[in-house]
């Protein structure tokens, strides 16, 4: 089924009781805020079905306003609200909300009827799915007996929901839905249908999911009703603990938080400072955990000062540059720091230094932590950023390097695991390996 679009404006996370409901009803739980107010549309405007959610986001806001106003009269005519109910006739443009949403907590209510086809979009990006999954509806081909809730445009896991949840028609559904990062987990009438996995991006399969986007609520053909659609941004601390607790079997924890305990390499060139270790200013040196990896899988939190540079070292033999003589080195950089404006795309930030860029666009704001898992196995390595893939590469395949330096550490199998400090003061915690 092909994706479609529509919006949200303001969502949130207990669900509220179910009969009709009036504008004076609508109470965001507390930490929330209403993507629909439950009196009129002032909150929402229309974006044409199945429009590539690039197109939106590449705007500046004299060209997103023209583009509302374009869409108002068409939205409004299939569009209305009853009752404290937003109502869409099951045609016209998607609602949308005029935020652009990066994680998130979404909560809402819908009711639906026989044969009707609906979604939510996350980040633009189809889709929450939603449909008739009765014998009737004559979707069964297409999974809709499977139930709801699932990421029906995905190609690797997710598409089909974990278990149908579904209430009859006539009956009101309430979604829970948490988007970290690219990593997708959702509820459908308290019964978990996804469990964090990443919604994949249908208009570039070859990129990951825009790091923000708007929340949209499909038209598809029959009439769907919402009510109760509330929103909470989900801060980075919170967002780091939600990704570590995933999947978190077989880790070791190789940094205490106190002193340098296992490590070694120049370790006087850091400190340990509030339980991170920490570059200190004008020194460097790579310091590694005294435990040798082939394949493995490391998971850190790290924080950057303005401009800061350090790196991974990843399978480093114990000396020299872990860039060349290592496996590589994992760039970990504030690349939208002005002073790197030029900076060649295998530099930035999560990239194999020198051989293989990363995606842009996915670190938290300087001061804040970020979470990172980097998976090494054979000559593969994958890096994802807080929730989302930016790199995703085979070493053995590569035959370009930058300045033509040559890197011939980079069929290492096996190594150590450390920090390449570059001077500056970036701080790493929460510092965890796990052998493959």
């Amino acid at each position: 089924m092909k994706a479609r679009l529509f919006s949200l404006a303001g969502c949130a996370s207990l669900f509220l009781a179910a009969a009709t409901i009036s504008a004076a009803d609508v109470k965001p739980p507390k930490g929330f805020t209403a993507m629909f107010n439950g009196k009129d549309l002032e909150s929402l405007h229309g974006v044409p079905r199945d429009y590539d959610v690039r197109k939106i986001l590449a705007l500046n806001e004299q060209e997103k306003a023209e583009f509302i106003k374009k869409e108002e009269e068409d939205f409004r005519k299939h569009w209305t609200v009853q009752n404290g109910e937003l109502v869409n006739d099951g045609n016209g443009p998607y609602a949308t909300d005029y935020k652009n949403y990066g994680d998130i907590e979404l909560l809402l209510e819908y009711k639906t009827v026989p044969q009707a086809d609906s979604g939510i979009y996350l980040r633009g990006t189809p889709q929450v799915q939603i449909w008739d999954t009765t014998k009737e509806g004559g979707k069964a081909n297409l999974g809709a007996d499977k139930g709801s809730g699932g990421l029906y445009n995905n190609k690797n896991g997710g598409k089909d929901p974990l278990v149908l949840a579904d209430k009859p028609f006539g009956k009101w559904n309430k979604f829970r839905i948490i988007q970290v990062g690219a990593r997708t987990t959702v509820w459908l009438n308290d019964k978990l249908v996804v469990d964090n996995v990443p919604l994949e991006n249908f208009w570039d399969a070859s990129k990951p999911l825009p790091p923000k986007g708007p929340v949209e609520f499909q038209t598809h053909g029959g009439e769907i009703r919402w009510r109760n659609i509330f929103v909470r941004e989900i801060p980075a601390e919170e967002a780091n603990k939600w990704l570590e607790k995933h999947d978190n079997k077989g880790y070791k924890t190789v940094f205490n938080g106190k002193n340098f305990e296992g490590w070694g390499g120049p370790t006087d060139n850091y400190e340990v400072k509030d339980g991170a270790i920490v570059c200190k200013p004008n020194k460097g040196g790579t310091i590694y955990y005294k435990q040798e990896y082939g394949d493995f899988m490391a998971r850190v939190e790290f924080k950057l000062p303005p401009g800061g540079n350090n790196g991974l070292a990843i399978r480093y033999p114990g000396t020299g540059d872990t860039a060349y003589e290592g496996m590589c080195e994992l760039q970990v950089l504030d690349d939208g720091a002005a002073q790197y404006k030029n900076l060649d795309p295998r530099q930035a930030h999560g990239s194999a230094y020198g051989m293989v860029a990363a995606e842009r666009g996915y670190l938290r704001p300087v001061g804040e932590w970020n979470f990172e898992e980097v998976t090494v196995k054979g000559s593969k390595i994958k890096v994802e950023l807080n929730g989302t893939v930016i790199l995703d590469t085979d070493l053995s395949k590569v035959t370009e390097y930058l300045a033509k330096h040559p890197h011939p550490g980079k069929d290492r199998t096996s190594g150590y695991f450390g920090f390449a400090g570059h001077n500056d003061p970036v701080a790493f915690r929460n510092v965890q390996l796990k052998t493959l």
